[in-house]
């Protein structure tokens, strides 16, 4: 592991492509998912499919969007207060597994809750097949769920 994280320390985006093949058997040139790409797995999926994974989003975010609050105080004895802040982190990254079973819910349990919060960049991850692309469940789901950077 720590040679694999060297070589991509040292030779970037040439290292990523080399362990896709690797390990993926996917040879891809470009590292970066484009919006046609997006576009096309949201026409490619079915209506029912796609209908679930937004009801969904809409159930996760009301659920979150209810734990927004500012600042509160207890005093859990007299002169002593505690309180809570939540506070953002400006990057966070998801690895989302796919493969036979892409896991596209865990986009929605994971990035809703950072686009609330204020997370500015959400960088998504996830293998290819082998032919080189995302499952396109992953692709629409991290589409509607506001991931702001996608990479196989």
């Amino acid at each position: 592991m720590k040679s694999i994280l060297h070589e991509v320390k040292l030779n970037g985006d040439e290292a990523v492509r080399k362990f896709t093949l690797q390990f993926d058997k996917a040879d891809i040139s470009e590292l970066r998912v484009s919006d046609a790409e997006i576009d096309q797995a949201g026409r490619s999926l079915p209506a029912e499919l796609k209908q679930a994974i937004t009801t969904a989003k809409n159930n996760i975010e009301k659920f979150h969007a209810a734990q927004l609050k500012e600042i509160e105080f207890v005093e859990t004895m007299p002169g002593v207060q505690c309180w809570r802040r939540s506070t953002p982190i400006e990057k966070v990254g998801l690895y989302i597994p796919g493969g036979s079973a892409p896991l596209f819910s865990t986009i929605l349990m994971l990035a809703i809750p950072a686009r609330l919060a204020g997370c500015q960049e959400i960088i998504l991850c996830s293998p290819p097949n082998t032919a080189g692309q995302l499952n396109p469940a992953i692709l629409f789901t991290a589409g509607i769920a506001g991931i702001t950077k996608f990479s196989e």
